[in-house]
């Protein structure tokens, strides 16, 4: 095949369209879809526990610590205008951005997990045989006469 004074391999845009057509059906899959909306939703999440941290909780600290601001928290390491800093009171407001965010996340996926145990035990079904207590024979759950040994069953009473 020639393509403008350029000749091709067809093998090679054959592979092309392949990879092509297995990129698509990747992103196509369910589990990307749901990562992608996870991801959004996340980012919109941290938006919000920022806005807790920045503006309820670290002025309520500061507050409790003397009306201090945590972004006046800062080591300066040198002197002159140009010296580094260490800004403790934006490190201090990040890692209460993450434990608000683990606690959140943490409370999430254990009511998804008590939801899953639940369906679980909802899911249990009748069991379609049972054991003949005189022959030890499997008969049906329903039986009222073992069809092996002709005895007669009583109905077991739930507790």
């Amino acid at each position: 095949m020639e393509v403008h004074g350029i000749v091709a391999d067809e093998k090679k845009t054959d592979g092309k369209k392949k990879f092509f057509d297995e990129f698509r059906e990747f992103i196509s899959r369910g589990n990307v879809m749901d990562l992608a909306v996870g991801m959004i939703i996340g980012s919109a999440f941290t938006a919000i526990v920022n806005s807790l941290v920045n503006d309820v909780v670290m002025p309520l600290i500061s507050l409790l610590i003397g009306g201090i601001s945590f972004n006046q928290w800062n080591i300066t390491m040198g002197s002159g205008e140009n010296a580094p800093v260490l800004g403790l009171g934006n490190f201090i407001a990040a890692v209460i951005d993450f434990l608000l965010i683990a606690f959140v996340i943490f409370m999430l996926v254990r009511g998804i997990n008590k939801l899953h145990r639940l369906k679980k035990e909802e899911a249990k079904p009748e069991p379609e045989t049972k054991i003949c207590p005189y022959c030890l024979s499997e008969i049906p759950a329903g039986a009222t006469r073992c069809p092996h040994c002709t005895s007669e069953l009583k109905e077991e009473k739930e507790a």
